[in-house]
């Protein structure tokens, strides 16, 4: 298979008063054209950083202090920001959680997509209007030649949403980072721009990296998904592998927490302890404070991701040298 998008040991520091904080650390994944690939883990685990780091939104004095981003096997994480620039809208586009952060509230959405499109392809004005109205027809607007000249407050939140993948699908790019695109919407409204992600994915060949803490819309969307805890991947493989047979500690309690509808309860199942900050990671094994399975190894090596059955997990049961390998279930 070939490879779209290519992550290879990405370190991302902040550096601070009090010395450098390391925020991803050996971050490796890749994508192929037309995947769909979720990455999923708590608050604080480096999801958005990773998307960010790849788009080339860092906030300063975020910086890339190691690893490489390969784009069809162009490395882009060190182009000059001019470069980057080209890149970001084009082969690259971006859907962030919040649309009324990603839309310009005196321009109307029309504006805002002929402006993207005549920014990143060589089209006349009319063209670009023709393409921004065949845009918001296929997702999902109605009546899209009069809404093309309304602002965004004239449109509710899951039609701004709409319009934000509209404007991320402008220039045709070959991948599209979606963080968190359905946080702020109903249940309902959530299942459309699934759908529609799903559907843009197939039809168009674009590759989605989706950054998300529901693992519901990991289940119902994805091809393979990537567990993210500090920093770093615990967990990767297809999404079924994952879900019904997590290979690291982690992301069996992960999946414990998801409420079964088939089983009464009077709590729900929770991970003890709390992600660490970034001026407390641990040595080793970053969740071994809060694994039950944790032996004297995670105290003292950090494991790389390796094979577990169907999927690669960071975790020393599931090396040769480890005896007696324990059976992880959700």
């Amino acid at each position: 298979m070939t490879t779209l998008l290519e992550v290879k040991d990405l370190v991302v520091e902040f550096p601070t008063r009090r010395g450098v904080l390391r925020a991803l650390d050996g971050v490796s994944f890749d994508i192929a054209p037309g995947e769909i690939l979720g990455v999923v883990g708590e608050s604080g685990a480096g999801k958005s950083l990773t998307g960010a780091a790849i788009i080339g939104l860092l906030e300063p004095p975020g910086r890339i202090a190691a690893g490489e981003i390969r784009l069809q096997g162009q490395r882009i994480d060190n182009l000059p920001p001019a470069q980057l620039r080209r890149i970001r809208g084009r082969r690259i586009g971006a859907i962030f959680q919040d649309p009324l952060t990603s839309l310009n509230p005196l321009y109307t959405v029309g504006q805002q997509l002929v402006e993207t499109i005549r920014t990143h392809l060589d089209v006349s004005a009319a063209e670009a209007r023709r393409r921004a109205i065949e845009l918001l027809k296929d997702t999902g607007i109605p009546a899209a030649e009069q809404r093309i000249d309304h602002y965004p407050h004239q449109f509710s939140g899951g039609m701004r949403q709409r319009v934000v993948i509209a404007l991320a699908l402008a220039a045709e790019p070959q991948l599209v980072v979606a963080d968190e695109p359905t946080t702020a919407l109903d249940v309902s409204i959530q299942a459309q721009i699934i759908t529609l992600l799903k559907r843009i994915c197939h039809e168009r060949g674009a590759a989605v990296m989706l950054i998300t803490h529901d693992m519901g819309v990991i289940a119902e969307t994805c091809d393979r998904v990537a567990v993210m805890y500090a920093g770093r991947v615990a967990e990767i493989g297809p999404v079924h592998d994952v879900i019904h047979r997590p290979a690291h500690p982690y992301t069996a309690g992960l999946m414990r927490c998801i409420p079964d509808m088939d089983v009464e309860r009077e709590r729900l199942h929770q991970i003890d302890g709390a992600m660490p900050r970034l001026t407390d990671i641990p040595r080793g094994c970053a969740f071994h404070p809060r694994c039950p399975q944790a032996m004297l190894r995670c105290h003292e090596q950090r494991p790389e991701l390796m094979p577990a059955g169907a999927t690669r997990a960071a975790c020393w049961l599931h090396d040769a040298a480890t005896a007696a390998p324990v059976e992880l279930t959700a």
